[in-house]
């Protein structure tokens, strides 16, 4: 089990995360979405892809960029598709 929490809030809860080079990445939905704001930040894995990002907003206030996900990852990496990773600032047990 793995529950993503930050400020308080509890984000996700998912019996079958990814675990994939230390980050736990929760199946789209087990997410709470209500906490999360698309962000125009990318980044690049060599072996995943372009990872896009979400902002944390709980009440006022907000975790930039502090998760991310792969909606088109790349061949290899395809079980992540749409999964959250929360390593910024958010405890995951």
């Amino acid at each position: 089990m793995a529950k993503a929490t930050w400020n308080g809030t509890a984000l996700a809860e998912s019996d079958s995360p990814e675990i994939v080079e230390g980050n736990h990445y929760v199946p789209p939905g087990s997410v709470k979405r209500e906490y999360l704001q698309e962000t125009e930040y990318h980044s690049t894995c060599h072996w995943k892809g372009l990872a896009s990002y979400y902002d944390i907003v709980v009440g006022d206030k907000v975790n930039k960029d502090a998760a991310w996900y792969y909606p088109q990852p790349n061949e290899g990496a395809t079980h992540l598709k749409d999964h959250v990773a929360f390593p910024k600032g958010v405890e995951v047990e």
